[in-house]
């Protein structure tokens, strides 16, 4: 019974981490292809504070609730058409980007240190999928397809890294404290 109640919880803690990169996603720097969101942000946070199973469960929710039609998506947009549009490769990436980043935490320590790399190597990740997705949606070159979907979101990334990094280590320990959060 106190297994099944833990599931519980962390599945409402996910559902509820989903729904923040929602909001998130709303934070919005408008930029000619690709905008510059808060998503990233909140996928980091997510499994940085979750893991790699729980933090992956949210990020599929959240894509779950955007192909339905919930305006979960930058620019309160939502469907498959987003999916599978120019910016669908980064949301894809975030998959493997919020695994990738909580596998790295589960497999070293929740420390600052350590959720900076991890949220570096997500980053890393989300840019590369996204970059890759665009060359070929966009029909662009390797070079512009570098250019307008991975440079211009470096110094944004790591700083969004750091404050995920930070934040989520924060958040967590407040979390496993109150045990609302399975250790």
């Amino acid at each position: 019974m106190i297994h099944s109640r833990s599931k519980l919880r962390m599945m409402i803690v996910s559902a509820l981490f989903a729904a923040i990169i929602g909001v998130m996603a709303q934070l919005t720097i408008p930029l000619p292809l690709v905008p510059i969101t808060g998503q990233t942000l909140a996928v980091g946070l997510a499994a940085t504070i979750l893991g790699s199973r729980y933090g992956t469960i949210t990020v599929l929710v959240y894509l779950a609730m955007g192909a339905v039609g919930i305006p979960v998506f930058s620019g309160m947009s939502s469907g498959l058409g987003v999916i599978f549009g120019p910016t669908g490769g980064y949301l894809i990436g975030f998959i493997p980007t919020a695994f990738i980043t909580g596998y790295y935490m589960e497999r070293t320590s929740f420390t600052f240190s350590h959720a900076m790399v991890a949220n570096v190597i997500g980053m890393f990740v989300a840019l590369t999928f996204g970059t890759v997705w665009l060359k070929f949606i966009a029909e662009l070159s390797w070079t512009a397809a570098f250019m307008a979907g991975f440079v211009p979101f470096l110094i944004g990334g790591v700083i969004k890294a750091f404050l995920a990094a930070y934040a989520g280590i924060l958040v967590r320990g407040r979390l496993l404290a109150n045990r609302l959060l399975l250790a």
